[in-house]
């Protein structure tokens, strides 16, 4: 579990910052990092409301500033709720957009995928993405988009995982247009992890495929939550104002690109 003393070495101090998929694994943690740093932090979950609900209380522990609030990024009226209780609570300007909602929701090859499942994984992982930052653009005139993608994204994904690995590389593709769009004033880039440890591989991928992936990589190991989420902080932070329309990689040398 992530700790609010986890990371702080960039100065987010008076920033105000949505972290969607925020509770469990890469979002908690990134949302714990922003506060760490100083940030205001409103916590998007869907199904995870103790893991959310446990990081405001870390947060507050620490003097920081939070809330989390139940919602699903693939509906309108959930994403302007959630952006719409932030500048009540904070003020009228979001900073930090950081979108970790999304998942792989099933194997499934093309001959046994519908087409419904296919439109469900992109409304998950890509239009959902689009949803918050269109609604997040009226209140940020300088700021920080930061989308999550994956390796699946540049290599295609493991078997079965065709739509998901699509709908990052559209994130991806999203994310280059975004920064030519929005900048100079706002920077958008989004990450690509490979190997965490995280529910996502605990259901989806066999132990010892996670083993020998991880044994493959210069590091040997699987990535941490935290290691993400300091990328996170990182992106959002004056530290990366040089920094926009990447796909960031993070996976232990598995992949270079």
């Amino acid at each position: 579990m992530a700790s609010i003393q986890a990371t702080g070495a960039h100065n987010l101090a008076g920033k105000v910052a949505i972290v969607t998929g925020g509770g469990r694994d890469i979002g908690r943690a990134s949302a714990l990092a922003l506060a760490a740093c100083g940030a205001a932090v409103a916590i998007n979950y869907h199904s995870s409301a103790d893991g959310a609900e446990s990081a405001v209380k870390e947060i507050e522990a620490a003097d920081g500033k939070a809330f989390a609030m139940q919602g699903n990024m693939t509906s309108g009226d959930d994403v302007a709720a959630l952006v719409e209780r932030t500048v009540k609570e904070f003020g009228g300007e979001i900073n930090i957009l950081a979108h970790v909602t999304g998942g792989l929701v099933a194997r499934k090859k093309l001959s046994e995928m519908s087409v419904e499942h296919w439109d469900f994984v992109m409304a998950l992982n890509a239009t959902s993405f689009m949803r918050a930052a269109k609604a997040v653009l009226p209140h940020m005139k300088n700021g920080s988009i930061i989308g999550l993608a994956s390796q699946a994204g540049r290599d295609g994904g493991g078997p079965g995982s065709g739509a998901y690995a699509a709908s990052k590389g559209a994130v991806m593709t999203f994310t280059r247009s975004l920064a030519k769009e929005l900048g100079p004033d706002i920077r958008v880039n989004s990450i690509c992890p490979g190997m965490i440890d995280t529910d996502f591989h605990n259901i989806f991928t066999k132990p010892e495929v996670r083993t020998n992936v991880a044994n493959a990589t210069p590091l040997k190991r699987e990535g941490s939550s935290e290691d993400v989420a300091n990328l996170v902080a990182y992106l959002a932070s004056d530290e990366a104002a040089f920094i926009t329309g990447t796909n960031v990689d993070i996976n232990g040398g598995m992949l270079f690109s």
